[in-house]
């Protein structure tokens, strides 16, 4: 079985006013003072409001909950002790002057891309997921690319933007576009291909290595997996554990695609940017792009479109059940944007919806 883990950028917030708090810096430092095993959970972001952990890969989805629940319970344990909160929101709802990291290389960003950097105060999540080589991992990414923007519409959790509605469910995957280096690919048909795409990136001197590929979904320069990174970091906890339940299902499907000689579908990237767009607007509500036909059609028939993709594989899992639930949960409670965005209609104050979703990630 596939084996599959989450990385999750949380916003750090004084527990008082919501209001972002520049510490990652000294959170890191006092919890690599305090552990045993010399293994850091915790890992340095762009901006020192936001603290990235990753979680260890696991078989199961029971495993997976547990350890992003271990992991958020941490994270709001060691920002506790330096007075302030942890919140998983991909965007700060309240105004804010985000801190760039200090290091070589946040320093040669905020330099190459200017206000880009300053902006990009946004927080995703990363679902990994592995593979057996590079040759089926590209094959993999060649063959998910439609079905993407459903997951960003399932996660979008960033409707609030310096202190305004911004009109989207996820607004930080339209700041996320900046980079230059962001957003969907082409089919590239080969590892050799993606690697040669990869080279030739660098050699433009626009980014800096491969870490700064920012493509959708890319193989991990670490692991042996296929890294997807559409998704806003979600308020609950369960979300995140449904985004790589359904995030494996794409990887095995597409992977026994590939071994039957099925050909990705050959959507080009002006579309997929035009389904990437929509699904940041209308999150679940209203109506996605189907990834077969890309037209418009009702999100949850989209959504119900994903789950049918990836059925035989999450039930050859045992996880197929666990999915539908979840998804209908999803669908009922809302995303984190229509979470927040009741919050706000409830009390008028961002301030009481950041508190709010403070107490969500830390429930």
């Amino acid at each position: 079985m596939r084996t599959v883990g989450v990385e999750e950028e949380l916003l750090l917030v004084d527990p008082e006013t919501g209001e972002p708090r520049a510490r990652s810096a000294a959170i890191i430092a006092r919890a690599e003072r305090e552990s045993t095993d010399g293994h850091d959970v915790f890992e340095k972001e762009l901006h020192d409001q936001m603290l990235e952990y990753a979680s260890e890969p696991q078989s199961t989805m029971d495993g997976l909950s547990r350890e992003i629940l271990r992991c958020r319970k941490e994270a709001a344990r060691y920002a506790g002790e330096l007075g302030c909160a942890v919140a998983a929101l991909a965007t700060s709802p309240l105004p804010v002057s985000p801190a760039v990291g200090a290091g070589r290389r946040y320093q040669w960003m905020a330099e190459q891309y200017g206000i880009a950097t300053q902006e990009q105060l946004v927080l995703g999540c990363h679902v990994h997921v592995s593979v057996e080589s590079d040759e089926e991992g590209v094959a993999v990414i060649d063959r998910i690319r439609p079905w993407l923007s459903v997951l960003g519409a399932l996660s979008a959790n960033s409707p609030f933007w310096q202190g305004k509605d911004s009109g989207y469910s996820s607004y930080r995957s339209r700041v996320w576009q900046r980079w230059p280096s962001a957003g969907p690919t082409e089919v590239f048909g080969s590892a050799e291909r993606y690697h040669q795409v990869v080279a030739d990136m660098i050699d433009t001197g626009v980014i800096l290595d491969q870490g700064m590929v920012y493509f959708d979904a890319r193989l991990s320069r670490n692991f042996p997996t296929v890294e997807i990174r559409v998704s806003d970091v979600s308020l609950h906890a369960d979300t995140p554990v449904l985004l790589a339940n359904l995030a494996r299902g794409l990887v095995e499907t597409a992977a026994r695609e590939w071994r039957a000689g099925v050909e990705p579908a050959p959507h080009s990237v002006s579309v997929l940017r035009l389904a990437a767009w929509q699904a940041a607007r209308a999150g679940v509500t209203g109506e996605l792009l189907h990834p077969v036909t890309m037209r418009p059609m009702p999100a949850r028939a989209v959504v119900q479109a994903l789950l049918d993709h990836v059925g035989e594989a999450l039930e050859d899992h045992g996880d197929l059940d666990r999915a539908r639930t979840g998804v209908a949960e999803l669908l009922e409670r809302g995303n984190g944007a229509r979470v927040q965005r009741e919050l706000m209609e409830r009390t008028s104050s961002l301030r009481d919806v950041v508190l709010e979703c403070v107490r969500r990630t830390q429930d």
